[in-house]
C-alpha cells in the first residue's frame, strides 16, 4: 500500500494577478486625476492655470467631479501601496515605500474632504486676490496636501535604493532628482501656481513610471 503526500501549498505566497491589479491602479492614478483637471481648467468658467489650483475645482456647482476625483485617485493609489508591498516583499524597500506611497494616498482622502479656500477669482463671485488667511478647512486641505507629497518624496528615495541595488542606475538617479523637482515646485508656489501644479503633477507621473515598472518585473501567472 502506498501514499501520496502532497505538497503543501504556500498561503503566503501572494496572488500575482492580484499583485499586478493593484500596481495598475496606482498606475491610473496619475493621469486620472491630471487629465480630470485639465478638462475642467479648460471648460469651467473663471479657472485660471496660472492664478488658480487644480484643488480648487473642488468649489463651485461642478465641485463634486473634483471631490470625486480626488476620493477615488486616493483609493487607487491606497491600493497600489497595497500591490508594491506585495511585488517588493523581502527587497529593499519592501516596508517602507509602501507605507508612505499609502499616506500619500490617505492624503488624497482627506484634501478631497476639506476643500481648498476660494481665490484667485475661482469660483465665480470669489475675491481677485488670493486668500489673505485660511479656514480651518483649507488648513486641513494644504496640510494633507504638504505631507502627502513628502510621504512621495520619501517613497522615490527609498525605491531609489532598491533600483540601486539591482544596478538600474538611472532609475534610481530619477527616483532622486524627482523628489528635488516636486519640493522646487512647492517652494516656487510662492511665485506663480504653475510651479505647484508642475511639481505636483510631476510627482503624480512619476509614480505612474514607477509602479508601471514594478508591473512589468512582477511574474505573471502560471497557468
Amino acid at each position: 500500500m502506498t501514499q501520496t503526500i502532497s505538497a503543501p501549498i504556500s498561503a503566503s505566497a501572494p496572488a500575482r494577478p492580484a499583485t499586478r491589479a493593484l500596481l495598475s491602479a496606482a498606475a491610473v492614478a496619475g493621469p486620472l486625476f491630471l487629465g480630470t483637471g485639465l478638462i475642467q481648467g479648460l471648460t469651467r468658467d473663471g479657472f485660471d492655470f496660472t492664478r488658480n489650483a487644480l484643488s480648487q475645482l473642488s468649489l463651485g456647482d461642478l465641485g463634486w467631479i473634483q471631490v470625486t476625483t480626488f476620493l477615488l485617485t486616493g483609493v487607487l493609489v491606497i491600493a497600489g501601496a497595497v500591490g508594491m508591498r506585495q511585488a517588493l516583499r523581502d527587497a529593499p524597500g519592501c516596508t517602507w515605500a509602501p507605507r508612505v506611497v499609502g499616506v500619500f494616498g490617505a492624503s488624497f482622502l482627506l484634501a478631497g474632504t476639506f476643500a481648498a479656500d476660494p481665490g484667485a477669482g475661482f469660483p465665480a463671485g470669489a475675491p481677485e486676490a488670493r486668500a489673505a488667511s485660511l479656514s480651518t478647512h483649507g488648513a486641513i486641505h494644504m496640510f494633507s496636501g504638504m505631507v502627502g507629497y513628502l510621504a512621495l518624496c520619501a517613497a522615490f528615495t527609498v525605491l531609489a535604493r532598491r533600483f540601486a541595488a539591482q544596478n538600474r542606475r538611472g532609475w534610481a538617479v530619477a527616483s532622486r532628482i524627482v523628489p528635488a523637482g516636486i519640493l522646487m515646485g512647492f517652494v516656487g508656489s510662492s511665485a506663480t501656481v504653475l510651479a505647484f501644479t508642475a511639481g505636483a503633477g510631476l510627482g503624480l507621473l512619476w509614480l505612474t513610471v514607477v509602479t508601471i515598472r514594478l508591473r512589468a518585473a512582477a511574474p505573471p501567472a502560471r497557468g
